[in-house]
């Protein structure tokens, strides 16, 4: 279904530079209020689709949640930034990482290859 919407919504992913841009559109990066040296980064921004943003934190919350089971690097990481940063926080951070993966996977037309 996340992905059936996500086609839908941006096609080949060509309109944007970067898997970034895309997470930004959705809405899952933080917003910033900085300016000279000083950076202050605060909660996501909440823009762009509602609708693809909550279908990515579902599917991320679903990997959060059945990651302490596995050994693989994507997981240790998951469970590393679950105890490091929250819950909450680690699912928005995996739903940002699987949005970045989306849109390398549909720039570049290949299957998807987990690094190992």
């Amino acid at each position: 279904m996340t992905g059936t919407a996500i086609v839908a919504a941006i096609g080949d992913g060509t309109e944007f530079k970067n898997g970034r841009h895309l997470a930004a559109w959705v809405g899952l990066v933080p917003r910033q209020h900085s300016s000279g040296q000083r950076t202050v980064l605060m909660g996501i921004s909440k823009r762009g689709s509602q609708d693809l943003r909550t279908l990515l934190v579902h599917g991320a919350r679903a990997v959060v949640r059945s990651a302490w089971r596995k050994t693989d690097p994507f997981n240790v990481w998951v469970n590393q930034l679950h105890q490091r940063r929250g819950f909450n926080r680690a699912t928005v951070a995996v739903a940002n990482k699987n949005a970045r993966i989306i849109w390398a996977v549909l720039r570049s037309g290949e299957v998807y290859h987990a690094a190992r």
